[in-house]
């Protein structure tokens, strides 16, 4: 149904009702139910105002200067924060197109709609830029006249941005940082942010919106020390829904706890160390997956790959790889630790590799890295007592 039948058919006699409501709405009232994506267990329901959504999607349209001349290719989930907020209310707040290349995500209609609707701004997660990047038809599309956009909802690998800005010509592309519980994008970086700074950062805090990084005590650290990422501010949700208890863990003296280590430099730009719950402790050295993560990326052979952590009797936690090589490459678990060899440190070199053809993810193109666990354990059985 159109909206103008809408209207067509309404009756006068529901106008002055429609007024009554209207007075007594608030922008604080919650507006939305956004379930979290699950990628560390359970969904839990973050409510939102129309004050959260509708602010958040005007400063991300203004981080990527979103125009009426822009054309905006959408194909994540419009049920989902990003393709609510970040792509939906972001063009409905300066008047963008909007192209959406079908109702779910796939590689070549995705490319397809930005070739011919001659899209200027392209949207999704970093597996979707991967798989159409790595399309075989790929050349084929004439990707020309894209300049901006937002890789989000998951960590953005330095190697794929750098490759986005430079084979889809997303020169002005953004890196957007935030989680369902503020709205969604507490950090973004700016389109003429340096280039290191935008492939390797998060960018700075979004206006209007305060962060600290913190201790595991909740005192602030110095600038450049780790942490964990504490935000305030507007984007804030209302709580998550009847359920006082874990809205209480979550949010303190209005702070909502991100979960997220990171270090912020004394520019104000912020890096994603990764998630304190996925920080794995072999033999008493913190390690962060994401690190590991980032320079098994810089092997030619790799589409993609995710590190994480399952148990050890000796050493507590070892170091576990799954990783997807890219059509035509072939690679053995010693040539994976080869080329990790004297590049980054002895104890970082993951002990478990396992090459797969996808990855468990969520609706939305998340990385599960709890149900990869868990079927690494089941794999491992008594060997990852030894």
């Amino acid at each position: 149904m159109n909206f103008s039948d809408v209207i067509a058919n309404s009756s006068a006699s529901i106008a002055p009702d429609l007024d009554e409501v209207s007075e007594n709405l608030s922008c604080n009232d919650q507006i939305n139910i956004q379930f979290t994506s699950g990628t560390t267990g359970s969904p839990k329901g973050a409510t939102l105002s129309h004050r959260n959504v509708v602010n958040n999607a005007r400063y991300v349209g203004a981080a990527m200067r979103l125009s009426p001349s822009d054309k905006v290719c959408i194909p994540v989930p419009l049920y989902h924060c990003f393709g609510m907020v970040l792509s939906v209310l972001a063009c409905a707040s300066v008047g963008a197109c909007m192209v959406f290349p079908g109702e779910g995500f796939e590689a070549a209609t995705t490319l397809v709609a930005a070739s011919t609707e001659r899209c200027t701004v392209l949207h999704g997660v970093p597996t979707m830029f991967i798989a159409q990047l790595e399309h075989p038809d790929f050349r084929s599309f004439d990707l020309s006249r894209l300049r901006t956009g937002i890789m989000g909802g998951a960590p953005c690998p330095v190697e794929i941005m750098k490759r986005v800005m430079e084979e889809m010509h997303m020169q002005e592309i953004t890196c957007a940082f935030g989680m369902t519980e503020t709205s969604p994008v507490s950090f973004q970086s700016a389109v003429d942010d340096p280039f290191e700074r935008r492939v390797s950062t998060v960018g700075r805090i979004q206006a209007q919106l305060q962060c600290k990084i913190v201790d595991h005590s909740g005192e602030i650290v110095p600038i450049g020390a780790t942490g964990e990422l504490w935000i305030r501010g507007y984007s804030v949700m209302n709580g998550y829904w009847n359920d006082e208890e874990r809205t209480k863990e979550s949010i303190v003296d209005g702070w909502m706890r991100t979960g997220d280590l990171a270090i912020i430099d004394s520019e104000g730009y912020c890096s994603i160390v990764g998630r304190i719950k996925d920080m794995l402790i072999r033999g008493g050295e913190n390690i962060y997956p994401r690190e590991i993560e980032e320079f098994l990326f810089t092997n030619p052979k790799i589409q993609s790959v995710q590190v994480f952590g399952v148990p050890d009797k000796k050493y507590g936690e070892e170091i576990c790889a799954w990783i997807i090589l890219k059509p035509g490459f072939g690679a053995s678990e010693e040539d994976i630790r080869s080329f990790c060899r004297d590049k980054i440190s002895h104890y970082k070199i993951p002990k478990y590799i396992r090459f797969v053809s996808e990855m468990p993810m969520t609706v939305t193109g998340k990385i599960q890295k709890h149900v990869m666990r868990e079927i690494m354990c089941g794999i491992l059985g008594n060997r990852t007592n030894t």
